[in-house]
Protein backbone atom coordinates (compact mmCIF):
# COMPACT_ATOMS: atom_id res chain seq x y z
CA UNK A 1 0.00 0.00 0.00
CA UNK A 2 3.04 2.35 0.63
CA UNK A 3 4.46 1.82 -2.74
CA UNK A 4 1.07 2.80 -4.23
CA UNK A 5 0.68 5.65 -2.57
CA UNK A 6 4.08 7.03 -3.35
CA UNK A 7 3.48 6.28 -6.94
CA UNK A 8 0.46 8.39 -7.01
CA UNK A 9 2.29 11.29 -5.52
CA UNK A 10 4.84 11.26 -8.07
CA UNK A 11 2.49 11.23 -10.62
CA UNK A 12 0.44 14.49 -9.26
CA UNK A 13 3.92 15.94 -8.73
CA UNK A 14 5.09 15.37 -12.33
CA UNK A 15 1.57 17.00 -13.92
CA UNK A 16 2.15 19.97 -11.98
CA UNK A 17 5.69 20.90 -13.18
CA UNK A 18 5.88 22.81 -16.69
CA UNK A 19 8.54 21.12 -19.42
CA UNK A 20 11.19 23.08 -19.66
CA UNK A 21 13.37 23.02 -23.60
CA UNK A 22 16.90 22.84 -22.59
CA UNK A 23 17.89 23.32 -26.38
CA UNK A 24 16.34 26.73 -26.45
CA UNK A 25 17.66 28.01 -23.29
CA UNK A 26 21.21 26.61 -24.52
CA UNK A 27 20.72 28.81 -27.54
CA UNK A 28 19.91 32.07 -26.18
CA UNK A 29 22.28 31.69 -23.72
CA UNK A 30 25.15 31.27 -26.36
CA UNK A 31 23.85 34.28 -28.05
CA UNK A 32 23.87 36.17 -25.16
CA UNK A 33 27.63 35.88 -24.50
CA UNK A 34 28.68 36.26 -28.12
CA UNK A 35 27.03 39.94 -27.51
CA UNK A 36 28.67 40.51 -24.84
CA UNK A 37 31.93 39.09 -26.40
CA UNK A 38 31.42 41.95 -29.64
CA UNK A 39 31.06 44.92 -27.21
CA UNK A 40 33.94 44.01 -25.11
CA UNK A 41 36.15 43.37 -28.30
CA UNK A 42 34.41 46.66 -30.40
CA UNK A 43 35.43 48.76 -26.71
CA UNK A 44 38.82 48.02 -26.60
CA UNK A 45 38.91 48.49 -30.35
CA UNK A 46 38.28 51.78 -29.42
CA UNK A 47 40.68 52.04 -26.74
CA UNK A 48 43.42 50.81 -29.40
CA UNK A 49 42.73 53.24 -31.85
CA UNK A 50 42.14 56.24 -29.38
CA UNK A 51 45.97 55.68 -27.93
CA UNK A 52 47.16 55.46 -31.54
CA UNK A 53 45.53 58.42 -32.83
CA UNK A 54 47.53 60.10 -29.14
CA UNK A 55 50.43 58.63 -30.30
CA UNK A 56 50.78 60.24 -33.88
CA UNK A 57 49.59 63.61 -33.18
CA UNK A 58 52.62 63.49 -30.48
CA UNK A 59 55.10 62.22 -32.70
CA UNK A 60 53.86 64.61 -35.70
CA UNK A 61 56.26 67.17 -36.72
CA UNK A 62 55.40 71.05 -36.13
CA UNK A 63 52.42 69.75 -33.98
CA UNK A 64 51.44 70.06 -30.06
CA UNK A 65 49.33 67.83 -28.25
CA UNK A 66 46.16 69.53 -28.11
CA UNK A 67 45.50 71.27 -24.34
CA UNK A 68 42.44 70.50 -22.09
CA UNK A 69 39.70 72.26 -23.30
CA UNK A 70 38.83 75.13 -21.35
CA UNK A 71 35.42 77.62 -21.04
CA UNK A 72 33.77 78.64 -24.27
CA UNK A 73 34.75 82.17 -25.83
CA UNK A 74 33.48 84.27 -28.72
CA UNK A 75 35.80 86.28 -30.18
CA UNK A 76 34.72 89.59 -32.45
CA UNK A 77 36.91 90.39 -34.97
CA UNK A 78 38.13 93.81 -35.21
CA UNK A 79 35.94 95.56 -38.23
CA UNK A 80 38.23 96.14 -41.21
CA UNK A 81 38.59 99.73 -42.49
CA UNK A 82 37.90 99.65 -46.44
CA UNK A 83 41.25 100.83 -48.81
CA UNK A 84 40.64 104.24 -49.83
CA UNK A 85 42.13 105.58 -53.10
CA UNK A 86 42.45 110.00 -53.44
CA UNK A 87 40.11 111.55 -55.33
CA UNK A 88 40.09 114.56 -57.03
CA UNK A 89 37.10 114.56 -57.80
CA UNK A 90 34.28 112.81 -55.73
CA UNK A 91 31.40 113.41 -58.48
CA UNK A 92 33.20 110.41 -60.78
CA UNK A 93 32.32 107.60 -58.62
CA UNK A 94 30.44 105.40 -61.31
CA UNK A 95 29.23 102.61 -58.94
CA UNK A 96 28.55 99.31 -60.92
CA UNK A 97 29.51 100.32 -64.48
CA UNK A 98 33.46 100.41 -63.83
CA UNK A 99 34.55 96.56 -63.21
CA UNK A 100 34.92 96.22 -67.03
CA UNK A 101 37.51 98.26 -67.45
CA UNK A 102 40.12 98.91 -64.38
CA UNK A 103 42.87 100.27 -65.82
CA UNK A 104 44.57 104.21 -66.45
CA UNK A 105 43.07 106.30 -68.93
CA UNK A 106 44.33 109.17 -70.24
CA UNK A 107 42.63 112.31 -71.98
CA UNK A 108 44.07 115.25 -73.27
CA UNK A 109 42.22 118.76 -72.10
CA UNK A 110 43.37 121.78 -74.56
CA UNK A 111 42.74 125.34 -74.85
CA UNK A 112 44.24 127.95 -76.84
CA UNK A 113 47.22 128.62 -74.39
CA UNK A 114 47.40 125.61 -72.58
CA UNK A 115 46.95 121.89 -72.28
CA UNK A 116 46.29 119.24 -69.80
CA UNK A 117 46.64 115.02 -69.35
CA UNK A 118 43.76 113.88 -67.20
CA UNK A 119 44.55 110.29 -65.76
CA UNK A 120 41.47 108.30 -64.98
CA UNK A 121 41.92 105.24 -62.42
CA UNK A 122 39.11 102.39 -62.39
CA UNK A 123 38.79 100.57 -59.24
CA UNK A 124 36.06 98.27 -58.69
CA UNK A 125 33.51 100.65 -56.94
CA UNK A 126 34.99 104.21 -57.88
CA UNK A 127 36.89 106.14 -60.48
CA UNK A 128 39.67 108.35 -59.42
CA UNK A 129 40.35 111.60 -61.47
CA UNK A 130 43.20 114.49 -61.23
CA UNK A 131 45.51 116.51 -63.67
CA UNK A 132 48.62 114.78 -64.15
CA UNK A 133 50.69 116.68 -66.89
CA UNK A 134 50.39 120.64 -67.84
CA UNK A 135 51.82 122.67 -70.18
CA UNK A 136 52.07 125.90 -71.99
CA UNK A 137 52.54 124.90 -75.41
CA UNK A 138 50.65 125.58 -78.77
CA UNK A 139 51.98 122.15 -79.89
CA UNK A 140 51.40 119.99 -77.34
CA UNK A 141 47.53 119.34 -78.66
CA UNK A 142 48.98 117.70 -81.66
CA UNK A 143 52.15 116.23 -80.43
CA UNK A 144 51.46 115.12 -76.98
CA UNK A 145 51.54 111.50 -76.32
CA UNK A 146 51.94 108.63 -73.43
CA UNK A 147 53.89 105.57 -73.64
CA UNK A 148 52.15 102.14 -73.73
CA UNK A 149 52.98 101.39 -70.10
CA UNK A 150 51.48 104.59 -68.81
CA UNK A 151 55.20 105.73 -67.22
CA UNK A 152 56.28 108.72 -69.64
CA UNK A 153 54.90 111.72 -71.76
CA UNK A 154 56.24 112.99 -74.46
CA UNK A 155 55.41 116.45 -76.36
CA UNK A 156 57.21 119.08 -78.73
CA UNK A 157 57.71 122.30 -77.22
CA UNK A 158 56.92 124.96 -80.23
CA UNK A 159 58.96 127.52 -81.41
CA UNK A 160 57.96 130.83 -83.41
CA UNK A 161 57.78 128.59 -86.68
CA UNK A 162 56.20 125.74 -85.14
CA UNK A 163 58.63 123.82 -86.79
CA UNK A 164 61.75 123.94 -84.96
CA UNK A 165 60.28 122.77 -81.57
CA UNK A 166 61.96 120.74 -78.53
CA UNK A 167 61.25 117.71 -78.05
CA UNK A 168 60.70 116.85 -74.11
CA UNK A 169 59.96 113.73 -72.12
CA UNK A 170 59.02 113.42 -68.55
CA UNK A 171 57.32 111.23 -66.11
CA UNK A 172 53.96 111.04 -65.70
CA UNK A 173 52.98 113.06 -62.61
CA UNK A 174 56.56 115.09 -62.43
CA UNK A 175 57.11 118.40 -63.34
CA UNK A 176 60.63 118.24 -64.57
CA UNK A 177 61.46 117.37 -68.24
CA UNK A 178 64.20 116.14 -69.84
CA UNK A 179 65.59 117.01 -73.65
CA UNK A 180 65.69 114.28 -76.41
CA UNK A 181 66.19 116.28 -79.34
CA UNK A 182 65.63 119.85 -81.23
CA UNK A 183 64.28 120.77 -84.50
CA UNK A 184 61.26 118.68 -84.11
CA UNK A 185 58.17 119.56 -86.33
CA UNK A 186 55.09 119.54 -84.15
CA UNK A 187 53.51 119.75 -87.45
CA UNK A 188 50.84 117.54 -89.26
CA UNK A 189 48.47 114.59 -87.44
CA UNK A 190 49.90 112.60 -84.57
CA UNK A 191 54.07 113.28 -85.41
CA UNK A 192 55.14 111.26 -82.55
CA UNK A 193 54.40 107.68 -82.52
CA UNK A 194 55.56 104.87 -79.94
CA UNK A 195 57.18 102.04 -80.70
CA UNK A 196 56.47 99.75 -77.80
CA UNK A 197 57.31 101.51 -74.06
CA UNK A 198 60.99 102.67 -75.22
CA UNK A 199 61.00 103.89 -78.59
CA UNK A 200 59.54 107.19 -80.04
CA UNK A 201 59.65 107.77 -83.83
CA UNK A 202 59.51 111.64 -84.32
CA UNK A 203 59.57 113.55 -87.38
CA UNK A 204 62.56 116.20 -88.02
CA UNK A 205 61.52 119.87 -89.81
CA UNK A 206 63.12 118.40 -93.01
CA UNK A 207 60.51 115.50 -92.79
CA UNK A 208 62.97 112.58 -91.59
CA UNK A 209 61.75 110.03 -89.56
CA UNK A 210 63.87 109.71 -86.99
CA UNK A 211 63.59 107.07 -83.59
CA UNK A 212 64.55 107.60 -80.15
CA UNK A 213 65.60 105.04 -77.50
CA UNK A 214 64.01 106.93 -74.68
CA UNK A 215 65.58 104.97 -71.70
CA UNK A 216 69.19 105.14 -73.36
CA UNK A 217 68.12 109.25 -74.46
CA UNK A 218 69.77 109.08 -78.08
CA UNK A 219 69.09 108.77 -81.69
CA UNK A 220 69.30 104.97 -82.89
CA UNK A 221 68.32 104.55 -86.50
CA UNK A 222 67.35 107.35 -89.12
CA UNK A 223 63.64 106.57 -91.19
CA UNK A 224 63.77 102.48 -91.54
CA UNK A 225 62.10 102.75 -95.05
CA UNK A 226 59.75 104.76 -97.18
CA UNK A 227 56.64 103.79 -94.44
CA UNK A 228 54.65 106.64 -93.97
CA UNK A 229 51.31 106.87 -91.71
CA UNK A 230 53.24 104.77 -88.81
CA UNK A 231 51.33 102.96 -86.05
CA UNK A 232 52.40 100.35 -83.71
CA UNK A 233 50.51 98.22 -81.39
CA UNK A 234 50.95 98.91 -77.74
CA UNK A 235 53.63 96.49 -77.27
CA UNK A 236 55.38 97.50 -80.28
CA UNK A 237 55.26 94.04 -82.40
CA UNK A 238 52.87 94.60 -85.41
CA UNK A 239 53.32 98.09 -87.48
CA UNK A 240 50.77 99.22 -89.67
CA UNK A 241 52.11 101.30 -92.37
CA UNK A 242 51.64 102.17 -95.88
CA UNK A 243 53.88 101.77 -99.19
CA UNK A 244 53.74 103.30 -102.33
CA UNK A 245 49.84 103.84 -101.42
CA UNK A 246 49.12 100.33 -100.08
CA UNK A 247 48.20 99.52 -96.94
CA UNK A 248 49.81 96.82 -94.56
CA UNK A 249 50.71 95.31 -91.23
CA UNK A 250 54.04 93.54 -90.92
CA UNK A 251 55.40 91.98 -87.65
CA UNK A 252 59.04 92.09 -89.52
CA UNK A 253 58.20 88.22 -90.15
CA UNK A 254 55.22 88.34 -92.26
CA UNK A 255 53.65 90.76 -93.94
CA UNK A 256 49.82 91.57 -95.02
CA UNK A 257 48.26 93.90 -97.44
CA UNK A 258 44.72 95.00 -96.93
CA UNK A 259 42.53 97.51 -98.65
CA UNK A 260 39.71 99.92 -97.39
CA UNK A 261 37.28 102.34 -99.18
CA UNK A 262 35.85 104.81 -96.71
CA UNK A 263 32.35 106.08 -97.13
CA UNK A 264 32.02 108.47 -100.18
CA UNK A 265 30.32 110.63 -98.57
CA UNK A 266 32.99 111.75 -96.39
CA UNK A 267 36.18 110.77 -98.06
CA UNK A 268 36.21 114.34 -99.86
CA UNK A 269 36.18 116.42 -96.15
CA UNK A 270 39.72 114.76 -95.40
CA UNK A 271 43.34 114.20 -97.03
CA UNK A 272 42.74 110.46 -96.72
CA UNK A 273 42.49 107.95 -93.94
CA UNK A 274 45.27 105.98 -91.67
CA UNK A 275 45.61 103.29 -89.56
CA UNK A 276 45.25 104.88 -85.63
CA UNK A 277 45.36 101.30 -83.61
CA UNK A 278 46.89 98.01 -83.93
CA UNK A 279 45.31 94.56 -82.44
CA UNK A 280 48.48 92.63 -80.65
CA UNK A 281 47.88 89.80 -82.83
CA UNK A 282 48.30 92.07 -85.91
CA UNK A 283 44.80 90.66 -87.41
CA UNK A 284 42.87 94.23 -86.77
CA UNK A 285 43.73 98.43 -87.56
CA UNK A 286 41.17 100.75 -86.37
CA UNK A 287 41.35 103.37 -89.04
CA UNK A 288 40.58 107.34 -88.96
CA UNK A 289 40.59 110.38 -91.03
CA UNK A 290 44.05 111.89 -91.68
CA UNK A 291 43.68 115.87 -89.96
CA UNK A 292 41.13 114.90 -87.50
CA UNK A 293 42.04 117.45 -84.32
CA UNK A 294 43.89 115.41 -81.69
CA UNK A 295 42.54 118.10 -79.21
CA UNK A 296 38.95 116.57 -79.15
CA UNK A 297 39.10 112.75 -80.48
CA UNK A 298 41.20 110.10 -82.28
CA UNK A 299 38.87 110.29 -85.49
CA UNK A 300 38.93 106.08 -85.30
CA UNK A 301 35.38 105.05 -86.96
CA UNK A 302 35.96 101.63 -88.10
CA UNK A 303 37.87 98.22 -88.21
CA UNK A 304 39.17 96.98 -90.78
CA UNK A 305 40.04 92.80 -90.77
CA UNK A 306 43.54 92.61 -92.66
CA UNK A 307 43.19 89.18 -93.39
CA UNK A 308 40.06 89.97 -95.76
CA UNK A 309 39.52 93.35 -95.84
CA UNK A 310 36.10 93.56 -94.52
CA UNK A 311 34.67 96.09 -92.37
CA UNK A 312 33.73 94.82 -88.64
CA UNK A 313 30.13 94.84 -87.91
CA UNK A 314 30.74 97.22 -84.31
CA UNK A 315 27.43 96.33 -81.51
CA UNK A 316 25.69 99.80 -80.54
CA UNK A 317 24.61 102.59 -81.98
CA UNK A 318 25.67 105.74 -82.41
CA UNK A 319 28.70 108.00 -84.44
CA UNK A 320 32.23 105.71 -82.71
CA UNK A 321 34.12 108.56 -81.51
CA UNK A 322 37.19 106.52 -81.14
CA UNK A 323 38.72 102.81 -81.60
CA UNK A 324 41.44 102.04 -79.25
CA UNK A 325 42.58 98.51 -79.20
CA UNK A 326 44.63 97.30 -75.54
CA UNK A 327 47.78 95.66 -74.51
CA UNK A 328 45.42 93.06 -72.70
CA UNK A 329 43.27 92.17 -75.79
CA UNK A 330 40.42 94.28 -75.11
CA UNK A 331 39.13 96.95 -77.68
CA UNK A 332 37.20 100.34 -76.54
CA UNK A 333 34.43 101.74 -78.55
CA UNK A 334 34.00 105.37 -77.31
CA UNK A 335 30.93 107.40 -78.27
CA UNK A 336 28.82 109.80 -77.06
CA UNK A 337 27.56 107.62 -74.48
CA UNK A 338 30.54 106.35 -73.13
CA UNK A 339 33.14 103.31 -73.98
CA UNK A 340 32.07 100.12 -74.70
CA UNK A 341 34.45 97.41 -73.77
CA UNK A 342 34.54 94.92 -76.01
CA UNK A 343 36.95 91.42 -75.83
CA UNK A 344 39.14 90.67 -78.67
CA UNK A 345 36.03 88.67 -80.44
CA UNK A 346 33.90 92.18 -80.39
CA UNK A 347 31.14 91.17 -77.85
CA UNK A 348 30.48 93.56 -75.13
CA UNK A 349 31.90 93.32 -71.82
CA UNK A 350 30.36 96.26 -70.21
CA UNK A 351 29.92 100.19 -70.26
CA UNK A 352 32.19 102.54 -68.33
CA UNK A 353 30.98 105.86 -67.90
CA UNK A 354 33.36 108.42 -69.00
CA UNK A 355 34.01 111.50 -65.96
CA UNK A 356 32.27 114.75 -67.47
CA UNK A 357 35.87 116.78 -67.27
CA UNK A 358 36.89 114.02 -69.66
CA UNK A 359 33.58 113.63 -71.70
CA UNK A 360 34.52 115.45 -74.88
CA UNK A 361 38.43 115.51 -74.69
CA UNK A 362 40.87 112.86 -76.84
CA UNK A 363 41.62 109.71 -75.38
CA UNK A 364 45.30 109.45 -75.40
CA UNK A 365 45.91 105.82 -73.91
CA UNK A 366 44.39 103.34 -71.98
CA UNK A 367 46.78 100.79 -69.42
CA UNK A 368 45.57 97.52 -68.33
CA UNK A 369 45.47 96.74 -64.91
Amino acid sequence: MNQDRLRFDLSDLAEEVTPVDLRDRALRTSRRLGIQRAVATSAAALVVLAAATGTALAIRPNSQAPEPAGPSVTVTAPPVEPSRTPSTDASTTTGQSQPALTGTRYYLEHTSTRSRIHEVRGTRDRVVHEVVHEAASRCEANSVSISPDGKRVVWVQDSADNANGVLLIATVGDEGATTLAEGISCLGARPLRWKGDDHLMVQRKNRQSVLYDVTANKQVVGDPGQEVKRCWSADGTWLAAESDGKPYVTDGESTRQYTYTPPQQEATKWGGWEARSVSADGHYVAVGWIGTDPSRRDGSFAVVDTRTSKVVDLPGTGEVRGILFSADGRVLLRRGTGITVLDSEFKPLGTVTEPAPTRNRALLAYVPA
